[in-house]
C-alpha cells in the first residue's frame, strides 16, 4: 500500500486499516457483507433489549439494568469498530486521520473496559442473589444499581486516556499501515519511531489490570456462588441456579480467555501470533458476545419470554377479531 500521500514532512497525517493482511482481495466484498450482517444483527438485537426495558416496566430491575447497560455498550462498540473497517473492503476506503484513529483507538479501549466492568457487576448481582437471596431486594436495589452502573461508565474513561496520553507524545513518521480492523493500542504503537518497549510494558500493565481486577472478583463471586448452590437441598433449585449463572459464565469465558491470550503472546517472547491469527482472534472475542448476548438471554429470562408470549397472543387476538369484524 501505497504511503505517498500519508505523510507530510516527518509526521503521519493519516493510517490505513488494512484488516486482515493474508484476505484475498477477491473476498473483499464478502467480507465487507459478512461485517455488515454482524453489525446489523448486533444492533437489533441489542436494540429489541433496549425497547423492551422502555416499554415494559416489569423489566425495570437491577439485573436488567445491568443488560440495558450492556447492550448499549456492546452497540457503541460496534458502530465504533466496524464502518470503518467495512468501508475499507467495500470500497477500498481504508485511510483514517491520525487523531480520528487516536479516538477510535480510546473508544475501543473505553469500551472494552466498560464490559469489563458491567460484568463485574453482573457477578456481584448474581453473588448477592445466589448467596444471599432474603437480603438481595435490600442489597440490590435499582439505586444501587444506577450508582453501580453509572460509576462504571465514568471510571472507564481513566484507563485508555492515560494510554492514549502516552500515545499522543510518541512520534509517528514513517509506517502507517495499521495491521488491524480498527486502531488499537498495540497497533499503533508498532508503528510509533522510538522505542516503544516503555510505551508496550504501559499497554501491557492497563491490559492486565482492567482484565485481571474484574475477573478475580468474577472468579470470586462465581465460586462462591457454585459452593452455595451445591448446599441447596432442592435438585430443582440447584438447576435453576446454575442455569442462570452458566449463561453468563458463558460468556466471561469468551470475553476474557482469548483476550489474556493476546496481550500474553504480544509481550512473551516466542510466543507471539501472527497477525493474522491475533485479528482473527480479536474480532472473535469482540463481535461474538455483543451478537449473541441478546438472543442468549431473551430465550433464557422468563420475564422476557413471558412479554413475547404476551405480545403474541395478543396479537393473534387482534388479527381474530378483524377476521370476524371483517365477516
Amino acid at each position: 500500500m501505497s504511503q505517498n500521500n500519508q505523510t507530510t514532512g516527518s509526521v503521519v497525517t493519516e493510517f490505513f486499516i488494512v484488516g486482515f493482511p493474508g484476505l484475498s482481495p477477491n473476498y473483499y466484498n464478502l467480507m465487507a457483507a459478512i461485517l455488515l450482517c454482524i453489525y446489523v444483527a448486533v444492533v437489533t438485537g441489542n436494540s429489541l433489549i433496549v425497547i423492551l426495558f422502555v416499554i415494559e416496566h416489569n423489566l425495570h430491575k437491577p439485573m436488567y439494568l445491568i443488560m440495558l447497560s450492556l447492550s448499549l455498550s456492546d452497540m457503541g462498540f460496534c458502530t465504533v469498530a466496524l464502518p470503518k473497517v467495512i468501508s475499507r473492503y467495500w470500497f477500498n476506503d481504508g485511510y483514517i486521520a491520525f487523531y480520528v484513529c487516536l479516538l477510535q483507538r480510546q473508544l475501543i479501549h473505553y469500551f472494552g473496559t466498560l464490559n469489563s466492568l458491567i460484568m463485574m457487576i453482573m457477578a456481584l448481582d448474581r453473588y448477592l442473589a445466589v448467596c444471599y437471596p432474603l437480603r438481595y431486594p435490600v442489597l440490590m436495589t435499582n439505586r444501587t444499581m444506577k450508582i453501580l452502573i453509572g460509576l462504571s461508565w465514568t471510571t472507564a474513561f481513566i484507563t485508555p486516556t492515560i494510554s492514549s496520553m502516552q500515545t499522543v507524545k510518541m512520534p509517528f513518521c514513517g509506517p502507517n499501515l495499521i495491521l488491524h480492523c480498527f486502531c488499537d493500542a498495540l497497533s499503533m504503537n508498532q508503528l510509533a519511531c522510538a522505542d516503544i518497549t516503555k510505551q508496550n510494558l504501559i499497554s501491557y500493565g492497563i491490559a492486565m489490570f482492567v482484565l485481571l481486577a474484574p475477573f478475580s472478583f468474577i472468579i470470586f463471586s462465581y465460586v462462591n456462588i457454585l459452593v452455595s448452590v451445591l448446599r441447596i437441598a432442592n435438585a430443582q433449585g440447584r438447576l435453576k441456579a446454575l442455569s442462570t449463572c452458566t449463561t453468563q459464565m458463558t460468556i466471561i469465558v469468551i470475553y476474557y480467555v482469548p483476550r489474556f491470550v493476546v496481550y500474553t503472546t504480544s509481550n512473551i517472547p516466542n510466543t507471539k501470533l501472527n497477525s493474522s491469527q491475533k485479528i482473527a482472534l480479536v474480532m472473535f472475542y469482540s463481535l461474538l458476545p455483543p451478537l449473541v448476548n441478546p438472543f442468549i438471554y431473551c430465550i433464557r429470562i422468563k420475564e422476557i419470554r413471558q412479554f413475547f408470549l404476551k405480545w403474541y397472543v395478543q396479537r393473534n387476538r387482534i388479527e381474530i377479531n378483524n377476521i370476524f369484524y371483517l365477516l
